[in-house]
């Protein structure tokens, strides 16, 4: 091998080690920064991934709002038909929020309950996430919507 050919042996093998080597970097930061759905059903069987930032979705159960009167944490459970999972969260919920609606929580699971750093909530009367309304669904419980001033309810479509 003459020694212009070591040459660009050596350099071709150096720009495929250091794109390996970035790929590597690259997709081990975007490992680190997903966050995962959950449902209370999947927490329950747990099938989530340990030591990570999670988003739990499901309807409020009925009955579960409990808020401390001396400082902003409030209490409450997360439910898709099949499971409840308990979640706390301390700072400002949404307006919308309320018992039966539609809620995502992002945080983390320690012990069995879910510690919130944000929750969001549906923002009308027939919105629901995909992964939500997917979620109730795959559990059995398809989430019925009822819309104020009726007395009727219709089933949500997505």
């Amino acid at each position: 091998m003459t020694p212009t050919r070591k040459k660009r042996l050596t350099i071709v093998g150096a720009v495929i080690l250091s794109v390996g080597a970035a790929t590597a970097v690259a997709l081990t930061a975007l490992q680190d920064n997903l966050t995962f759905f959950v449902s209370p059903s999947d927490v329950y069987a747990q099938t989530m991934p340990d030591d990570r930032h999670l988003r739990l979705g499901g309807l409020v159960a009925e009955g579960s709002v409990s808020r401390d009167p001396q400082s902003m944490e409030v209490s409450f459970s997360v439910t898709d038909g099949a499971h409840t999972i308990p979640v706390t969260f301390i700072g400002l919920l949404p307006t919308l929020f309320r018992e039966g609606q539609g809620v995502i929580a992002h945080g983390r699971l320690d012990n069995g309950v879910f510690h919130a750093r944000e929750v969001l909530a549906r923002h009308d009367e027939t919105y629901m996430p995909n992964e939500v309304a997917r979620a109730l669904d795959a559990a059995g419980t398809p989430h019925q919507v009822s819309m104020p001033g009726t007395e009727t309810k219709s089933s949500y479509n997505y």
